[in-house]
């Protein structure tokens, strides 16, 4: 069973090759779609009066093309060059890479499961895109969180030829969060207490989280992580600990986030 429906949606974004010109036009097949042959009318090739269809595409161009109609009855698929941006064009290639990517990978977890790669397409690889939005998204959950992966996923054996294939040749997003903390205290202890302020904040989560002086009484404090969500959470309890343990000793702190 395929990892794709046998014909794209009418409005979608689609990767194809460009296999013939004629002065009406251009025949284009799929790539995603078993090279599926669809046809780009004249006038959808470019805004404005196109004089010569050569001067947009050449054969064997590699194209990202806009759906305008579907017929799947007749197995005809009509496309638009113009009605795309190059923003959504470029985002259509990287995505269109990155699923390259993961078919790759998921061939090397078929080996690793002694299995054809069309036998772990029903069995996990269509609920894994319905869970996570794409194979490669899939992947990159496994990378930057095994074990939230790991408690989805539950204790089948592809789980855990899953992770490792993951780990071995996915790099995890990152993302990285900055703010200014502010601490102060005045007490002959002072300079010790922001000091042991500073370190209860690295103390959250020594590897994510790291302060650099600025100037007194300011402090940089950054996370990084693979989740947005989870950095802006660790900045939150970190941030917390240092105004709470300055506070403690009697001094101030307030944060404020880049």
């Amino acid at each position: 069973m395929p990892l794709r429906p046998e014909f794209p949606e009418e409005g979608e974004l689609v990767v194809g090759t460009v296999t013939s010109i004629r002065n009406f036009g251009a025949f284009v097949t799929l790539d995603e779609y078993a090279n599926r042959e669809a046809f780009i009318h004249l006038s959808e090739v470019a805004t404005g009066w196109v004089k010569y269809i050569r001067d947009h595409i050449r054969e064997g161009q590699k194209i990202v093309a806009r759906v305008l109609r579907l017929d799947p009855a007749k197995a005809q698929i009509d496309l638009s060059l113009k009605r795309i941006n190059d923003h959504q064009r470029r985002e259509k290639i990287q995505s269109w890479k990155n699923e390259q990517k993961a078919v790759r990978l998921l061939n090397l977890v078929a080996q690793a499961l002694k299995v054809e790669p069309e036998a772990t397409h029903a069995e996990f690889a269509e609920t894994l895109i319905e869970r996570y939005g794409s194979l490669f998204n899939a992947f990159e959950v496994a990378a930057a969180d095994p074990k939230r992966f790991q408690k989805e996923g539950g204790k089948a054996a592809w789980v855990t030829a899953f992770l490792k294939v993951a780990h071995e040749n996915i790099v995890p997003p990152h993302v990285a969060i900055r703010g200014t903390i502010e601490l102060t205290d005045s007490s002959p202890m002072g300079v010790e207490n922001v000091r042991a302020a500073l370190l209860a904040a690295e103390a959250v989560d020594a590897e994510a989280v790291s302060v650099a002086y600025v100037g007194a009484p300011r402090y940089r404090i950054m996370v990084a992580g693979t989740q947005y969500k989870q950095a802006e959470e660790t900045m939150k309890h970190a941030t917390e600990a240092a105004i709470a343990a300055i506070k403690g000793a009697g001094g101030q702190g307030s944060f404020e986030r880049a």
